[in-house]
């Protein structure tokens, strides 16, 4: 929140320096006796600089993308795997998720396959097991993910109940047709376009290792 709020600030400076100098302009015209053509003439150039520092500052705010707000997710850091996995799901598991956390803004990572949680990692919420609500259903019949940009714009956000509860975004990326691979972010609109394709090629990866579990 303080890079965040920092970047408000320079963004507002020349805002508040052009309105500022425009107030000084007024108060030292106030109060001069005999107005001297000079003076007259740098009044002039004073007001012109104090617009064109308005002006640069509104500009900024339209052109300079701010940092989403981020947050502090409630709930406990944990890693639970099923047990019952192979040792080499697991560790294709465990590689793929700790890519996840640590090069994609990614706070919770669950894996279901299958009807079966195999995997919760990251900041974990109250509840372990997954239920399919309609947008989970929606992305396994779909065959197409889901991203959900700033969830507490969704009403279908109460599906997520197995996420920790200030989530602020989520992707519901398909392994195959039996699983999906569920991210949530502590930042709305914070996965990019390159963090997208990289989430889908992780998800194809895993549903090829999990075939095994079908056999």
């Amino acid at each position: 929140m303080a890079k965040s709020d920092s970047n408000r600030v320079l963004r507002l400076l020349p805002i508040f320096a052009g309105g500022l100098a425009g107030m000084l302009l007024l108060v030292n015209r106030l109060l001069t006796v005999q107005l001297t053509q000079s003076q007259a003439r740098s009044d002039a150039l004073g007001i012109i600089e104090g617009a064109v520092l308005i002006l640069v500052g509104l500009i900024w705010q339209q052109i300079q993308p701010r940092s989403p707000d981020v947050v502090t997710l409630i709930g406990e850091e944990g890693f639970e795997l099923t047990p019952d996995l192979p040792d080499t799901i697991k560790t294709e598991l465990a590689w793929a998720s700790h890519l996840l956390l640590t090069n994609t803004v990614t706070r919770s990572i669950i894996v279901y396959y299958q009807d079966k949680t195999l995997l919760r990692r990251g900041i974990l919420g109250k509840k372990s097991q997954v239920t399919p609500g309609a947008i989970l259903k929606k992305v396994l019949d779909k065959q197409k993910a889901i991203y959900l940009v700033n969830l507490n714009l969704y009403p279908g956000k109460v599906e997520f109940d197995y996420l920790p509860e200030n989530t602020q975004g989520i992707i519901c990326q398909p392994m195959g047709s039996k699983g999906v691979l569920i991210l949530g972010a502590n930042a709305p609109r914070s996965y990019t376009k390159q963090d997208e394709k990289w989430v889908e090629g992780i998800a194809d990866k895993l549903a090829e290792s999990l075939k095994v579990l079908s056999l």
